[in-house]
């Protein structure tokens, strides 16, 4: 099977191109781009590197949040309307346990903790942990303070690693050792389960964007 994997749900762009488990063709930027823009180029000049054509993709992966509220709608938006047109299967997988999957298999048994800048010293956050060989989830996907996250990890007695990229205005809140990663969108391959449904797939935002918010407070008021 051919597989096409999309995570264009933060300021990075990651795609790639699988056939079965071998990696055709991989591309990750982290240039200050519109994904609008980019990504459908991106989509098609990859496809042609990897020497095939769209009607040969068989099935759709893409990172279905957290993350950026623009980003993750673009994705998210093009990979149903591929689905839909090509009449593949979509697979949507968590962006943050995607970001943890790039960190291999350590046999310690630490816990890894991506995180998403969510400002206002918050973060999109989630904890995995490789339990014989397999990435699992420890804590689930959320918005959650730094602080009560912090607070959360100590309580483990357990080692932990923080990973994630564009940390820099919260470096020094996070009580651990950093791991800056790029997100790699072929890792997704091995995280996927059920597929969805592809008029019904939506992006899980975990948080309303600010527009929305503002929008309900004039509901409200």
């Amino acid at each position: 099977m051919i597989y096409l994997l999309l995570d264009t749900s933060n300021k990075p762009m990651s795609l790639a191109v699988m056939q079965d488990d071998t990696l055709l063709v991989e591309h990750t930027t982290n240039m200050k781009r519109n994904h609008s823009v980019q990504l459908m180029p991106a989509i098609q000049k990859m496809i042609e590197e990897a020497g095939i054509t769209k009607k040969d993709i068989d099935a759709i992966v893409v990172a279905k949040g957290p993350g950026s509220y623009t980003g993750l709608r673009i994705g998210v938006t093009t990979a149903k309307t591929l689905a839909y047109a090509l009449n593949t299967k979509l697979y949507g997988v968590s962006s943050l346990e995607a970001l943890a999957a790039t960190l291999p298999d350590t046999q310690t048994k630490q816990l890894i903790v991506p995180v998403f800048d969510a400002r206002r010293e918050a973060v999109y956050t989630g904890v995995y942990q490789y339990q014989n060989g397999q990435l699992v989830n420890v804590l689930e996907d959320q918005y959650m303070l730094i602080s009560d996250l912090n607070d959360y990890l100590n309580q483990q007695q357990q080692t932990y690693v923080f990973v994630g990229h564009d940390l820099d205005n919260i470096t020094e809140l996070l009580n651990g050792s950093i791991v800056y990663q790029l997100p790699k969108a072929s890792v997704m391959k091995r995280l996927m389960t059920q597929p969805e449904n592809i008029h019904t797939f939506k992006p899980d935002y975990l948080k309303l964007s600010e527009a929305e918010r503002n929008w309900l407070k004039t509901q409200q008021n």
